[in-house]
């Protein structure tokens, strides 16, 4: 795939391969390995949303944390915003990190459940801007609480006050308070029932519009990523099986595993 600066986020043959781990009686590890994301390549332009959908172990997250550096490959390329993000290290890539944030699956075990709400959204600004005050970081994480939807007492009360979408509402506002370029969302909605994350879905796309998101949203769910994507790839066994307009994958799909995927859901949205 040949790297063009109208990108945004550019993968370019990722690789990342794992030690397969020994069966109970089968003694010790013969040095086998298994590639949890084998040779993906892909590019988002600015402002969309591109999903990733398959099937649960198919390498989607291993995939999300490579995008954001929490791992790296074994080998590939990754650019963001025209820099070379592998090559980063330290204070470059902490600095770069402001821009690239992450949405976590479960919103019960991403939050500290001793730290009060106000300080769990406020601490990326405690990292990044640590010459602001504590005042300032207050008031700009309330702010941002009150804008995805949660009460003004929200930043004085513990997780454990809240529901699972109210959790990942705050996940939210965490991933935002730094105003970062890219979010990747990993299976957002996955642990909420299917009223509460059709809110969430609806939240995202309102602040994608506000604050000018790129998103990297990963799923299982051919029905989730149906009303929020502007493209899909199509992920098994670590490889990407297609890419395309969400229409062109949802409605007319190429590869068998797609029309596998598609067999098993009664409808989607229109």
């Amino acid at each position: 795939m040949d790297m063009t600066a109208g990108n945004f986020l550019e993968a370019d043959h990722l690789t990342k391969r794992y030690a397969r781990s020994a069966g109970l009686f089968s003694g010790a590890d013969n040095g086998a390995r298994f590639a949890a994301v084998d040779d993906v390549s892909f590019a988002v332009t600015r402002g969309e949303t591109f999903a990733i959908v398959g099937e649960s172990g198919c390498g989607k997250t291993t995939l999300a944390r490579m995008l954001l550096r929490l791992i790296d490959p074994d080998s590939g390329q990754l650019r963001f915003d025209g820099r070379d993000l592998l090559a980063l290290r330290g204070g470059d890539l902490r600095a770069q990190r402001r821009h690239m944030q992450m949405i976590f699956q479960d919103p019960f075990a991403s939050l500290n459940p001793r730290m009060r709400v106000g300080r769990i959204v406020a601490e990326p600004l405690a990292i990044h801007e640590p010459q602001s005050s504590a005042s300032e970081r207050s008031e700009r994480a309330a702010a941002m609480l009150r804008r995805v939807g949660l009460a003004e007492d929200a930043a004085n009360r513990y997780p454990h006050e809240f529901s699972g979408g109210q959790r990942q509402r705050i996940g939210i506002a965490r991933a935002l308070i730094l105003r970062p370029n890219l979010i990747v969302a990993d299976e957002p909605v996955s642990a909420l029932d299917v009223s509460i994350g059709a809110q969430i879905l609806l939240l995202l796309q309102e602040l994608q519009q506000e604050f000018a998101l790129t998103y990297v949203f990963i799923s299982h769910s051919l029905p989730v990523v149906a009303q929020i994507a502007t493209r899909i790839a199509v992920m098994r066994a670590g490889k990407f099986l297609e890419i395309g307009p969400a229409a062109a994958i949802l409605h007319h799909p190429n590869h068998p595993y797609t029309r596998e995927l598609l067999s098993a859901v009664p409808a989607l949205p229109a």
